[in-house]
């Protein structure tokens, strides 16, 4: 049974680092794709970065391509979020997320969910 644990998150100054991780702690294995979310106060949740089961294709949303990094160990069935030159508009609740079908940029596409870990980047 998938059971997602996100942790890492915290409060930065713009331009400084995080890094997220979650922890797929219900199975021994998986060669599930793997996601991150996030999700601002009023606002969509919204695609941020993604995995395939081996980490040899990542994907990532325009906004924040060249800033985070998406990388997995497969074997510990964690994936992580590299956060680099974080800016005020980073801040949300990221989510991490497993196993979809269809368009993966979609919430709807995925099928289990973390509870998430809040983002909090001061100007």
């Amino acid at each position: 049974q998938v059971q997602l644990v996100e942790s890492g998150g915290g409060l930065v100054q713009a331009g400084g680092s995080l890094t997220l991780t979650c922890v797929d702690s219900g199975r021994t294995f998986s060669r599930d794709p793997m996601g991150w979310f996030r999700q601002a106060p009023g606002k969509e949740r919204e695609f941020v970065a993604a995995i395939t089961w081996s980490g040899g294709s990542t994907f990532y949303a325009d906004s924040v391509k060249g800033r985070f990094t998406i990388s997995r160990d497969s074997a510990k069935n964690t994936v992580y979020l590299q956060m680099n030159s974080l800016k005020p508009e980073d801040t949300a609740l990221y989510y991490c997320a497993i196993d979809p079908e269809g368009d993966y940029t979609l919430p709807n596409a995925w099928g289990s969910w973390g509870q998430g870990t809040q983002v909090t980047v001061s100007s």
